[in-house]
């Protein structure tokens, strides 16, 4: 199985040079360090930000730049800081073309729940709704299993719902796999050292299997 920086460098060769992407809180802000250093692409951040680097190292470190999940970051030439009104008309106005986001649920239809659990504190939604709401593609990065056990990838979704029949592709721990327009989770790809009836066993919607199913490539 993989652990949180094998799924951020899987997704990162899932960015196309010229790209505009949101990485949202979690997983997702790893994918910054590894992107392709041939490629160029532009890192949004919801909070004001365009134009994120990697992560700092420790002499790097400034307290005053901070991505959407109040982590350190740095900021590349030509790099912009502005308000969140001006962020989110950036996002609503359908400028982002890849959004990578984490989730605590997903189903067979696409619909994402990753912002509230019932019965726990949150501070909100932030601006997830508006980004699976805009976005014209949208990746997830997750476990495929919660901490208990219980499959992540369901017919339905249990937790408050987050968009409906939005996502495209899901990377976890176990394999990469898309919602297809009919319904189901298409297997495109299996960790390294997991086998297809690991993943059968993880995922409770519906697993669609077609041939033969590659290892991942980083």
């Amino acid at each position: 199985m993989l652990d949180k920086v094998g799924i951020a460098k899987r997704i990162a060769r899932e960015v196309k040079d010229g790209m505009y992407i949101n990485l949202g809180i979690g997983i997702p802000t790893l994918v910054a360090n590894y992107i392709p250093a041939n490629l160029h692409v532009v890192l949004q951040s919801e909070n004001g930000l365009l134009g994120i680097g990697p992560f700092p190292t420790e002499e790097q470190v400034d307290p005053d730049l901070i991505n959407a999940g109040k982590q350190t970051i740095t900021m590349l030439p030509g790099s912009a800081l502005f308000s969140s009104a001006e962020s989110f008309a950036m996002i609503r106005g359908g400028h982002i073309d890849l959004t990578i986001l984490g989730a605590m649920e997903v189903s067979e239809n696409g619909d994402i729940a990753n912002w509230k659990v019932p019965g726990k504190m949150v501070k909100g939604m932030g601006g997830a709704m508006d980004l699976v709401a805009s976005a014209s593609h949208i990746i997830v990065a997750m476990q495929h299993c919660s901490k208990d056990g219980a499959s992540k990838l369901l017919k339905e979704c249990t937790l408050p719902i987050t968009g409906l029949r939005c996502v495209k592709r899901i990377v976890t721990d176990l394999a990469v796999l898309d919602v297809v327009p009919t319904g189901g989770f298409k297997l495109l790809e299996r960790a390294p050292g997991v086998s297809i009836e690991q993943i059968k066993n993880a995922t409770a919607g519906k697993l669609i299997i077609e041939g033969e199913i590659p290892e991942m490539t980083f």
